[in-house]
This record gives structure tokens, C-alpha cells and sequence, in this order.
């Protein structure tokens, strides 16, 4: 388990990132002490949780957020999908 407190901005995002790479181990993110995020991070929280590690302790507007992001992410990716048929068409 990772966990985390204070903030999360876009200066940590790749540091993040390569400990949760490195780590296969990590199946879950404690985010209790958090207190602010950035969207860069919330992109990060989002990839990872669809990824399978589970986010625990999440307050609310970062799962809110997150949920939100994923939900954005999905569409674009289906806009795409649907763009890239219609062009091989």
C-alpha cells in the first residue's frame, strides 16, 4: 500500500507514477491525509484505479473528481473509436 498526504500536484505526477510502475505490489493508494489535488494528479488516481489499484480512504471530491475523469476519458476514447471506423469506411 502507498500512502500519501498533504498535496498532489503535476511535480509529483511522474514520481507517482514510476512508484506505482516499479511497485507492481501497490493494489492500493491511501488517500486520508490528502488535501489537494491537481488535475494532473487526478488524471494519474484515474489511470491507476483502471489500472486495478484501489483508492482507499478517498474523500469525496477527489472520488467525485476522479469518477468524473474516468467517465470523461471513457467518451474519448469512444469518440475516437467511432472516428477511426468511419474513416477506414
Amino acid at each position: 500500500m502507498l500512502y500519501i498526504s498533504g498535496r498532489i500536484a503535476e511535480e509529483d505526477v511522474d514520481t507517482l507514477r514510476a512508484l506505482v510502475e516499479q511497485d507492481k505490489g501497490i493494489v492500493a493508494i491511501d488517500l486520508k491525509d490528502v488535501l489537494t489535488v491537481d488535475r494532473e494528479a487526478i488524471k494519474l488516481l484515474a489511470v491507476s484505479e483502471s489500472n486495478g489499484v484501489e483508492l482507499r480512504n478517498c474523500p469525496a471530491y477527489i472520488r467525485e473528481w476522479v469518477t468524473r475523469e474516468t467517465a470523461d476519458r471513457n467518451t474519448s476514447e469512444e469518440r475516437t473509436k467511432r472516428n477511426k471506423g468511419n474513416e477506414d469506411a
